[in-house]
């Protein structure tokens, strides 16, 4: 983030490929007001991989404002009898901690947390997916995220009910977990929306 105008705001959207799809849209939603450090094709993962990385992506670019969204990595059930999440629900609240306190502790960004969105497990097997994330698992990660936030005082961007709202079956792709090319669009104009306005509440 070099050579930018000190007007602009320095934002930093983490997150995995629902980020991907969204995060061009945010550029240029933002373009006259913020600076966004693009992750680009990085793929954020899980929150064991954000935390990992956290000092490259989250606390080197020096942000204003970070917008994260993690979940959809942890949740998934790989194929099989049984299968547990690929990170256990305690240790995923456990992780947004470190997170979360680990930016407030070496940056002065505002944070925004954004929730999961939903996915079509029908879907999912329709095209032999191969790693299963069901909704319900959505909705209890998202509640965890929820009270972490509340806990930590971090703004809530409340992604899921922005699908719910557009249509589930008319945003989400044929894999029941990416979004279409107007979904994404749908979703990065949510974000920068919610962006803009943390902002204004927060330097009021």
């Amino acid at each position: 983030m070099r050579n930018v105008d000190v007007a602009l705001k320095r934002v930093v959207c983490i997150g995995d490929s629902i980020r991907m799809g969204y995060e061009p849209t945010v550029v240029q939603e933002l373009a006259d007001w913020a600076q966004v450090w693009r992750m680009g094709e990085i793929q954020g993962g899980n929150t064991r991989n954000v935390l990992e990385h956290l000092d490259e992506w989250g606390i080197q670019p020096a942000p204003d404002i970070v917008h994260i969204n993690a979940g959809l990595h942890d949740m998934a059930r790989d194929p099989g009898p049984g299968p547990e999440p690929r990170v256990p629900l305690h240790e995923y609240r456990e992780n947004l901690r470190q997170i979360i306190s680990t930016i407030q502790k070496k940056t002065p960004a505002l944070i925004i947390f954004a929730l999961t969105t939903p996915v079509d497990l029908a879907r999912q097997h329709a095209v032999n997916y191969g790693v299963n994330r069901v909704n319900t698992d959505v909705l209890t990660y998202n509640q965890a995220a929820r009270e972490v936030a509340a806990e930590r005082h971090v703004v809530i961007n409340d992604l899921y009910q922005v699908v719910v709202d557009n249509g589930i079956g008319q945003m989400l792709r044929e894999d029941g977990v990416h979004f279409t090319a107007s979904g994404s669009e749908i979703l990065g104009k949510a974000v920068a929306a919610a962006i803009r306005a943390a902002s204004a509440n927060h330097d009021a």
